[in-house]
C-alpha cells in the first residue's frame, strides 16, 4: 500500500465506524501575530523534582507537562502518523525541555489529533500507561513513524480493510497487530494484556475522535501540528518559530 492509498484507505476506514473531521499535515492558516514582554524569572520545581517530570491528564483531554501555572502555556495539535509532527518533535523535544519547561516559564500540553485509524490507534496506546508516560511513549512513536507506516503498508489493503470490519471491541487489536504495535509497545513498557485492554475500548476511542472533531471546529485547525500559544493559535508551526514566540513572551 502506497502513502496515497493508505490516507485513502485511511479516511475511508475511520469514516465508517467513527465520524471525524481531518485535518491535512503541515498547514496552518490563522495569523496570531507576535508580541513581546520582559524576561521572566525561573520558577523553581518542588524539591527534588524537574518540572518536565511533572506530567497530568487535562479536562480538555490532552496531557500537560511541567508548571501547571505557567505564565506561558503552549498546546500542540499533533498526528501520530503526520511527518511535520514527527520533525517538529525531533527538533524540539530536548530544548522545549531543558530550556522552556524545566525553567518553569512554559508549560506544554499534547493533544492528540487523531486523523486515521491507525493515528488513532497507536493514540490509544501512548496513553495507555501512567500519564508521566505519556510523553516518552509519544515521542518513541514519532521517532519511529516511518517504520510504523512501512509495515502497516506492508501488509496491504485487503489486511487493513478486513481489520476495520471487526468489532469496535477487536477493531484497534486488529490496527496494531497490522502495524507490530503490540510488540512495539510491550518494549517500551506497555505489556500485551495491558494494551489489549486499552484498545478493546471503543468508547475511549470514539472519544478520542470526538475530541479532535470539536477542537477542529473551536480552534480552527486545518493542519497538524498546530499550536496555541496563551489560548491564541499561532501561525507558524516549526520549532525555530514557535521558540521565538516563547522567547518574545518572556522565556528568556
Amino acid at each position: 500500500m502506497t502513502r496515497s492509498d493508505f490516507r485513502r484507505f485511511a479516511l475511508a476506514a475511520v469514516a465508517t465506524p467513527l465520524a471525524l473531521g481531518l485535518a491535512s499535515c503541515g498547514e496552518t492558516d490563522t495569523a496570531s501575530g507576535s508580541v513581546s514582554g520582559e524576561p521572566i524569572a525561573a520558577i523553581a520545581a518542588p524539591e527534588g523534582k524537574s518540572w518536565s517530570e511533572m506530567v497530568e491528564k487535562t479536562p480538555e483531554g490532552g496531557y500537560r507537562m511541567g508548571n501547571p501555572d505557567a505564565p506561558i502555556k503552549l498546546v500542540e495539535f499533533a498526528s501520530l502518523t503526520c511527518s511535520h509532527c514527527a520533525a517538529f518533535a525531533a527538533e524540539s523535544s530536548a530544548e522545549l525541555k531543558q530550556d522552556f519547561v524545566d525553567s518553569g516559564r512554559v508549560s506544554v500540553e499534547f493533544h492528540n489529533f487523531v486523523a486515521n485509524p491507525l493515528d488513532l490507534t497507536i493514540a490509544m496506546l501512548t496513553r495507555c500507561g501512567q500519564p508521566g508516560a505519556f510523553f516518552a511513549l509519544t515521542e518513541q512513536a514519532l521517532a519511529n513513524q516511518n517504520a510504523i507506516l512501512e509495515k502497516w503498508s506492508q501488509a496491504g489493503e485487503a489486511q487493513a480493510s478486513q481489520a476495520a470490519s471487526q468489532p469496535p471491541e477487536k477493531r484497534y487489536q486488529a490496527f496494531a497487530a497490522i502495524a507490530g504495535l503490540t510488540d512495539f509497545f510491550a518494549a517500551r513498557g506497555i505489556s500485551t494484556e495491558q494494551a489489549s485492554a486499552c484498545l478493546a475500548d471503543p468508547q475511549g476511542a470514539e472519544a478520542l475522535v470526538t475530541t479532535t472533531s470539536a477542537q477542529s471546529k473551536e480552534f480552527e485547525i486545518t493542519g497538524t501540528p498546530a499550536f496555541l500559544i496563551n489560548g491564541r493559535k499561532a501561525d507558524v508551526n516549526t520549532w525555530p518559530e514557535i521558540k521565538a514566540q516563547l522567547e518574545n513572551l518572556g522565556a528568556r
